[in-house]
Formats: C-alpha cells, structure tokens, sequence
C-alpha cells in the first residue's frame, strides 16, 4: 500500500476529496485518513453510526476518522489493510510521529498565506524528523512569485528540502460554490469547478499519482465528474 502525507493546517479537503475520487475511478482502491485536530470529514462526509473512531463508504473509496496510527486503522477493520493508496491528512505534530511520516513514498506540504495556515505549518514543519523533497501545494488568490519566496524564509529556519516542483491551486469563489453544493448534496462533483482548478488538479495528479494513473484517463475522470463523459 502507498501512503501519501499531506501536512499543514490549510483545509485540505475538497483536494482530498477529488483525487480519492478520480483514483477510484482508475480502479484504485483507496482510503483517505482524516488525522487532523478538527476531523472535518466527520462532519461532511456522510456516516450512518459515527463513533469516536470509524471507516465508512463514500463514493467509491473509505474514509477513516479518529485514529491513533494506521494499526489502530488495521485492528478496526480485523484484517490487513487492502488498499492501493492511503491518502494521509496530517495537520500535529502528534500525527507526524503517530503515522511516521518518514515511511510515506510522498509527502506533501499544503498551505495558503493567511497567518494561521502559515504559522501552524511552520509549526509542524519544525516537528518532521527527516523534511526530505516535500512538494508544495500552494493555495493562492494572486499566486505571486513573492509568496513563495516568503514562504521559503519562513521555512529556512528549519531543517526542509523542497521538491523542486511547486503545484499552485487557485482560490475562487466558483470554486467554493461548487464545495458547498457537494457537501449539501454528499457528492463529489466537478460541474463548474474553475477551468484553473482543474488544470492545477490535472497537473497535481500528474506529478504526485503518474505512476498509478496516466494523464489522458485523469482528463477522462475529471470530464466524468463534470458530466461530460
């Protein structure tokens, strides 16, 4: 099973959401890991029994809520963890050394630039054992090439190796439209997503996925949610 971290305190959701579904969709059986302090999922993703701890269904692949480490995943389910992917949202340092982050085949690194995403990602960072080719994923309105570069003087004060690749996603009211309407509706839907979210999606599946799923089926797949296939 490949694990892929996704570290900081930005909402990281809706991209979790589409690349759990567009992997699924490939035929990869996938688990998304709600890890974090806020256990957002908890509260958007459709459960019928919830607990303190659970793994439910939604749209193909399962959701794990509430767990310590992925053994606490495994002994839950009584069995071996069969999937092909775990996609691992990570936002404490607690969580960092719990799912040892150093294991993943990738990880992530997924910010915005108001203060608290910043601070707190700042915070996690100075927790990573080894901070070895973390690729980031920036969400910006202006996108600006001094964002970045204020991002890696934050960083420089701790002990972090870029992967020279930089995934930007824009921040669009369109966008968040489209965020509201799923969670109402507990879908997962591209149908007016911004032409600009789904370019950075494409590209972002790409870099991070191109191994288990090649660029012309992740186009069909973000076409299939849209409607259009």
């Amino acid at each position: 099973m490949k694990t892929i971290g996704f570290l900081g305190a930005y909402d990281k959701l809706d991209l979790l959401l589409y690349t759990a579904k567009i992997l699924t969709l490939s035929g990869k059986k996938v688990l998304l890991v709600d890890s974090t302090t806020t256990q957002k999922t908890r509260y958007i993703v459709p459960a019928i029994r919830p607990t303190k701890s659970y793994v439910t269904e939604f749209e193909g692949f399962d959701v794990a809520v509430g767990f310590k480490d992925l053994e606490e995943i495994q002994a839950y389910q009584g069995t071996e963890l069969k999937y092909d992917i775990a996609l691992l949202d990570i936002d404490s340092a607690e969580a960092v050394k719990h799912y040892d982050i150093t294991k993943n085949d990738k990880n992530c690194f997924v910010t915005g630039f108001d203060l608290y995403s910043l601070k707190r990602g700042m915070e996690l960072l100075a927790t990573l054992p080894e901070a070895n080719d973390i690729i980031k994923i920036l969400f910006s309105v202006n996108m600006t090439k001094e964002e970045n570069e204020y991002l890696d003087y934050l960083a420089s004060m701790h002990n972090v190796k870029w992967n020279k690749t930089i995934l930007n996603f824009p921040i669009e009211i369109a966008d968040y439209s489209v965020t509201l309407e799923n969670q109402y509706l507990s879908r997962i839907k591209m149908r007016k997503v911004s032409n600009h979210y789904k370019v950075s999606l494409e590209y972002f599946m790409e870099i991070v996925f191109g191994e288990d799923i090649n660029s012309g089926m992740i186009k069909k797949f973000i076409k299939k949610l849209e409607g259009k296939a």
